[in-house]
């Protein structure tokens, strides 16, 4: 299984250079993928959303084509949907560009451009509306594989991990039942303790490692079927705790890669897991 430093998580090789247009979205190389339409995908909804909750979409409506695309891994045509669908839609451009952005861009200076846009969308969208889950995480996701890619180090110094930190708890406070946000901040606190160790991160950042494996205990008991979570824990692990805990960290891996997929983005976990593994 891969070092934990082994970033981005994302299947493409990263690049350096970036286009002056973004161009097409990258499309997910697999024919076999699960499809869905208006009706099907309501009738998924449930499975589809383990990882937090969100309210079902209107049958036949825009936005309920548009998550049919998004679970479809059409992600370019759900985020333009989501984006004409406007406050409505955010949460679906959001989650398509920064998932998208995360897993298949090939581009670096492109996927961190496509992460800032999901950043200061969320972050508007949470300025105005406080209380809007949807908006806190996918700004905090973003921040979270934005400040992988130019260095958590430089991320911390420049505040992101405080404002990343604070947009996870809030989510927690507010929707309890969020697995993503339990397992987006374990991730966090094992990553910040990694860069500046234990004591600096307890007294400058409030991080412990004890909290980081609470918060994966619960993520994965509220969604059992996250190969992403799984994979964040065996990294957490690893920076945790170092080569002592790689039995832990492949079996971890190896649950993630056995999984059946639900939709396009669990595919996507499913086949970083299996790459994994062959590392």
């Amino acid at each position: 299984m891969p070092h934990p430093d082994f970033k981005p998580l994302s299947l493409m090789s990263a690049s350096p250079v970036a286009a002056a247009s973004p161009g097409p979205w990258t499309p997910l190389p697999w024919a076999d993928l699960p499809r869905f339409d208006v009706r099907s995908v309501l009738d998924h909804w449930p499975r589809l959303h383990a990882g937090h909750e969100l309210p079902l979409p209107a049958e036949g409506s825009p936005l309920a084509e548009g998550w049919a695309l998004y679970h479809s891994g059409e992600f370019e045509r759900a985020a333009a949907i989501g984006l004409q669908l406007g406050g409505e839609g955010m949460a679906l451009a959001n989650q398509a560009t920064a998932i998208y952005a995360n897993y298949l861009e090939p581009r670096e200076a492109v996927r961190l451009a496509m992460l800032r846009q999901v950043i200061e969308r969320a972050g508007a969208q949470a300025a105005t509306e406080p209380e809007n889950c949807q908006a806190l995480y996918w700004q905090a996701y973003a921040l979270g594989r934005y400040s992988q890619g130019i260095s958590v180090a430089r991320a911390l110094a420049q505040g992101l991990g405080s404002k990343l930190k604070g947009a996870l708890e809030r989510v927690i406070e507010l929707q309890p039942r969020h697995a993503d946000a339990h397992l987006a901040l374990a991730s966090f606190h094992a990553e910040v303790i990694d860069k500046v160790g234990a004591l600096v991160g307890r007294m400058t950042y409030g991080v412990r490692s004890e909290t980081s494996l609470a918060l994966f205990e619960r993520g994965l008991e509220l969604h059992p079927h996250s190969a992403a979570g799984m994979m964040e824990y065996a990294r957490a692990q690893l920076m945790l705790h170092g080569e002592s805990r790689m039995g832990e960290a492949t079996r971890l891996y190896e649950k993630a890669a056995a999984l059946k997929p639900a939709d396009a983005r669990e595919r996507l976990d499913v086949e970083l897991a299996r790459a994994g593994l062959k590392d």
